[in-house]
C-alpha cells in the first residue's frame, strides 16, 4: 500500500511539473512579447508569422508546433505526454497572458519585464524537462536531425535557430537585446533550475533526474 501511494505521488508530482511548467513557459514568453526588447529564436519566427497571418502568437505557436511534429515521422521520434501537451498548453498559457498583460512603456517596465520573462523561462524549463514526460517538438526536431545525419547536436540546433531567427525577423519578428540575452543565458538558468526542480525516484525506482549537466535539452515552445 506505502509503496502504491508513493507512486501515485511520484506520478502527481510530474504532472504538476509538466503541466505549471508548460503554461508559465506560455506566460514567459508573453512577458518577453510584452517587453519589446528582443523574443527567443522561435518565437521571432511565431510573432512573424502572427504579423502576417493576423492569428495570435499562441495559435501559430500550436501550428508550428503540430508541423513540426509531423516532421517527427520520417525522423522516428516518439511523442509523448509532454510532446503533445507541449503543443497543446503553450501557445493557449501564451494567448491568456497577452490579453491581460499590456505592452511596457519606457525602459523603466520593458527591461525588469524582458528580465522577468528569461528567468521565469529557465524555471518553466526545469520544472519540465525535470517532470521526464518526452521532449518538446522543436527538440525533438534537433535531436531526430542529429540521431540521422550523425551532425553534432550544437551544430543542428544553431543551424536551425538562426534559419528560425533569420526567417522571422524578415517577417516581422522582434530580435533585441532580449534575444541575445536569452541565448546566453537560458543554458545556465536551466541548469540550475532542473537541479531545483529535480523528481527524486518512486519508491522502488532507480532513475536520477538531472544529476549531471542537461544534454543539449533545452525546451522549446
Amino acid at each position: 500500500m506505502a509503496r502504491n501511494s508513493s507512486r501515485q505521488g511520484h506520478l502527481a508530482r510530474r504532472l504538476f511539473q509538466l503541466y505549471a511548467g508548460l503554461a508559465l513557459y506560455g506566460a514567459s514568453s508573453a512577458l518577453l512579447v510584452r517587453s519589446g526588447l528582443g523574443l527567443e529564436p522561435w518565437n521571432v519566427l511565431h510573432q512573424g508569422l502572427s504579423e502576417r497571418t493576423g492569428l495570435s502568437m499562441g495559435v501559430v505557436l500550436t501550428a508550428v508546433g503540430a508541423l513540426v511534429l509531423l516532421l517527427w515521422i520520417p525522423l522516428r521520434q516518439r511523442p509523448g505526454l509532454g510532446t503533445v501537451s507541449n503543443v497543446l498548453v503553450i501557445g493557449a498559457a501564451m494567448d491568456a497572458t497577452l490579453s491581460v498583460v499590456p505592452d511596457a512603456q519606457g525602459m523603466a517596465v520593458r527591461v525588469p519585464l524582458m528580465a522577468a520573462g528569461i528567468v521565469l523561462n529557465g524555471a518553466a524549463t526545469g520544472l519540465y524537462i525535470a517532470a521526464r514526460f518526452g521532449p518538446g517538438p522543436r527538440d525533438g526536431l534537433m535531436t531526430g536531425l542529429h540521431r540521422r545525419t550523425g551532425v553534432s547536436v550544437r551544430v543542428v540546433r544553431t543551424a536551425i535557430e538562426i534559419t528560425v531567427v533569420a526567417t522571422g525577423f524578415v517577417l516581422g519578428g522582434t530580435v533585441g537585446a532580449g534575444t541575445l540575452l536569452y541565448a546566453v543565458t537560458i543554458g545556465p538558468l536551466a541548469q540550475l533550475f532542473l537541479r531545483l526542480f529535480a523528481v527524486p525516484p518512486a519508491l522502488g525506482g532507480g532513475t536520477v533526474v538531472a544529476a549531471g549537466r542537461p544534454r543539449g535539452a533545452i525546451l522549446r515552445p
